[in-house]
């Protein structure tokens, strides 16, 4: 029987399944964090990956974005053979590793900046999942970066092909931040009831929503209607701040953090555009000591790895 994962050490993830880490999530009831972070540029600490940073800062749960899967380059990182990169980075912080795939075709990218530019390792194949599997990856979002055009057609066509083929080996998380391109699909049409129950039937074992206040027309009322009805479908929930609010100040995450708490979630996902590369560092700390108090901060941040 799995532990709670605010009570988990490095030696329970390693050996933890997919079954394992869902029921350690939900047992922690809403004092789970996932940190956001970006590989392939500069880190903040220069010779330290952005993912040892927000371990050290709280962070239960690592989720790479931009990481490409043909191409895996994690700045900061020691030597390592291209296969190895996401183990390393588990070995050195001792936390599950989810990575961002894009469910976008080829030449249908919409417009957005060079940072963000699709590479064929980002894209949300089958190929790509299942070389992400090969290197240690314990979860999968379906997401949309700024700009993008992932739609949740695509996201739902790309769980049903993932939970045939992938579904029982790594947990599954589908959903959106902010329209990512698809005007249609903005404010309250970002993800609805209905994508819930498509999403959830398409095999999505975790649901992702923005969090209240960080798109315009998201309230708690609204996030925490999808959250119950995620939970009445077996599924767990994720609410995400993926607008670079969490390069606000302090007073504003904190608030973040209650509100997300009031929805009833069970993950909090911070962003990695706190400058560019992860969230603040001392947001992370304060949005932990909201949902969780100093104690179960300060225990996740002393943990050695070697436990």
């Amino acid at each position: 029987m799995a532990k709670r994962m605010l009570d988990c050490y490095a030696s329970d993830f390693e050996k933890y399944t997919k079954v394992d880490l869902l029921e350690s999530i939900a047992k922690s009831e809403g004092r789970v964090i996932a940190c956001e972070t970006i590989g392939s540029i500069q880190p903040m600490l220069g010779d330290v990956t952005n993912a040892e940073f927000v371990s050290a800062m709280g962070a239960d749960i690592l989720l790479l974005n931009m990481f490409d899967v043909k191409n895996p380059k994690i700045q900061g990182l020691p030597e390592v053979n291209p296969e190895d990169t996401v183990r390393l980075i588990k070995q050195l912080t001792g936390r599950p590793v989810g990575i961002n795939l894009e469910p976008v075709d080829a030449g249908k990218e919409g417009e957005t900046s060079s940072l963000w530019k699709m590479s064929e390792g980002r894209r949300a194949t089958l190929e790509n999942a299942r070389r992400a599997y090969e290197m240690g990856v314990d979860m999968i979002l379906l997401t949309g970066n700024p700009g993008m055009g992932v739609s949740n057609e695509g996201i739902e066509k790309t769980l049903s092909l993932y939970r045939e083929k992938l579904g029982d080996k790594m947990i599954l998380a589908a959903g959106k931040m902010h329209a990512a391109g698809i005007l249609e699909e903005s404010g309250e049409h970002i993800i609805t009831k209905e994508d819930v129950k498509r999403f959830r039937k398409a095999g999505a074992d975790i649901l992702l929503f923005p969090a209240p206040a960080t798109v315009p027309g998201i309230t708690v009322e609204y996030i925490r209607e999808l959250v119950t009805y995620s939970h009445s479908l077996g599924a767990l929930a994720m609410t995400a701040i993926g607008t670079s609010q969490e390069g606000a100040d302090v007073n504003t995450i904190r608030q973040i953090a209650l509100m997300c708490k009031m929805t009833g979630t069970d993950i909090h996902h911070l962003g990695d555009t706190g400058y560019t590369g992860m969230s603040l560092p001392e947001n992370i700390q304060a949005y932990s000591i909201a949902i969780r108090g100093l104690r179960h901060t300060y225990h996740r941040m002393a943990a050695s790895i070697h436990r």
